[in-house]
Order: C-alpha cells, then sequence, then structure tokens
C-alpha cells in the first residue's frame, strides 16, 4: 500500500467502529470523493487532506471512518468490486457456454478499461482477494465454469480454469492500460481471450448430453482405456457409471 506522508496521512487512529450503520452516508461521500479524485489526478493525488477537502470534511473525520488512507484505499476498492459485481449477468442455462464465456470475459475488459485507475487500484494489491465482492464475483465465475464442466467442454480442472479465465481478463486490461495510446490495438484483446478459450475448453464437448448421465456414458465409453486402474478398480466403477447412466 502506498505510505502516508508526516503530518498528512499518519495520524493513529481507532478503527473499532468504522463500519456503524449511522456512518455509511458519509463513508460513501468519502469513497466518491476518493474516486473523483483517483479517476482525475492519479492514487497519488489521494491524501486524506485532499479526500476531506473534496468530500466536504474535516481530515480526522477520515480517520474516525476508516482508520487510515489504507483503509480508505481498501474501502474504496471494495467499492469498485461491489460495482463490477452488480455488472454481472448470470444466465443458469446459456444456450451456447462458449459464448457466454466469452461475454463474460468481454464485460470484465469492458470494466476494466472503462475505469482504468480504480480496476488498477482493485488489483494492486492480494490481500484485497478478501473482498467479500470479490469473492462473489469468483464465485459466478466458478458457476459459469461448472456449467462448462457439466456439458463437457472443459479441458482442464475447474478450479484453474477459474484461475486462467481470471488472470487472463486481468491481465489483458493491465497490459492494455501501460500501451501508449497509439500502441492499443483491439486485436490484442481479442486474441487474449480467445487464447483464454483455447486454454479452458474444447472443441466440441466430450459429453453429449449434459448431467450426470451423460457424464456417467462418456467416461464409462473410455474406461477400457484407462490403465492405470486394476481390473477390480476398473469392475467397481463400471458399476458406478452404469447406475449414473440409467439413473442420472
Amino acid at each position: 500500500m502506498a505510505s502516508c506522508s508526516p503530518g498528512q496521512d499518519d495520524t493513529p487512529t481507532d478503527k473499532s467502529d468504522t463500519a456503524s450503520p449511522g456512518r455509511e452516508q458519509p463513508r460513501q461521500r468519502v469513497i466518491e470523493a476518493a474516486i473523483g479524485l483517483l479517476t482525475r489526478e492519479g492514487r497519488d493525488a489521494v491524501t486524506t487532506r485532499a479526500v476531506a477537502d473534496a468530500a466536504g470534511m474535516q481530515p480526522p473525520a477520515i480517520y474516525r471512518l476508516f482508520g487510515d488512507k489504507n483503509g480508505l484505499l481498501d474501502a474504496v476498492a471494495e467499492h469498485g468490486f461491489a460495482a463490477f459485481l452488480a455488472t454481472k449477468h448470470v444466465d443458469p442455462d446459456p444456450e451456447d457456454p462458449i459464448e457466454d464465456l466469452r461475454a463474460g470475459w468481454d464485460m470484465a475488459t469492458e470494466f476494466g478499461l472503462a475505469n482504468p485507475a480504480l480496476f488498477t487500484l482493485m488489483y494492486s494489491e492480494p490481500t484485497r482477494a478478501d473482498s467479500a465482492s470479490f469473492r462473489a464475483g469468483m464465485e459466478i465465475l466458478r458457476g459459469r465454469v461448472r456449467r462448462l464442466a457439466a456439458g463437457g467442454w472443459l479441458r482442464v480442472d475447474e478450479e484453474l480454469a477459474a484461475q486462467i479465465i481470471h488472470a487472463t481478463g486481468r491481465g489483458a486490461v493491465l497490459t492494455w492500460l501501460s500501451l501508449p495510446q497509439d500502441r492499443r490495438d483491439p486485436a490484442l484483446l481479442t486474441a487474449l481471450r480467445e487464447a483464454m478459450v483455447t486454454a479452458v475448453t474444447n472443441e466440441r464437448p466430450a459429453v453429449r448430453h449434459p448431467g450426470p448421465a451423460g457424464a456417467a456414458r462418456a467416461l464409462r465409453a473410455a474406461l477400457p482405456d484407462q490403465t492405470n486402474l486394476s481390473v477390480a478398480e476398473q469392475h467397481l466403477l463400471g458399476e458406478w457409471l452404469n447406475r449414473l447412466a440409467v439413473e442420472g
């Protein structure tokens, strides 16, 4: 996190009551003022004194509400994750799961490109993965990955797929923002998205019919080629798959 300047951002404070209901309106005003400064002038401009002036408050109020400058920046990042979460669209049964994956990735990058300073702050600290809104967003992504897996589209493990999708989206935005304006080619974003799709999905679904029965039938068909299983293990697994194929 950015360090505090002597006499400006290093006042000792008590963080014990930063989330009391009566403070939500002043907190929101301060957060919006901080986002305005961040957007217009960059992270270095977000000092407690400048934010207090922009919010029409005295600097001690910032400390009472957020503890210190780092607490304020964390609150701004959390606001960003919540705003990003609000843009997410969840289709529990997409007609084309691959296009749904592309649409979700595009939406994430579009949010980052529309909010460059906020997006950079959101992902500047690994500890911000503890954000409730960040975790909720990742659960939405894992749900999308789970639907891909259930349909037989997934090429890799579910958790690895979620990490690849998230990392390529975040990396695409941060790389784009690091480039001079005259070198920002939209083909870069398309290429990164398609590389992600290729990395995590199959060209054709490995399971013809979604659900446990379809998955069981697909695995049952491949079972004779699994030489790493003993005869007894193959027999037992075959019984389970037969039951799932019929009852799934």
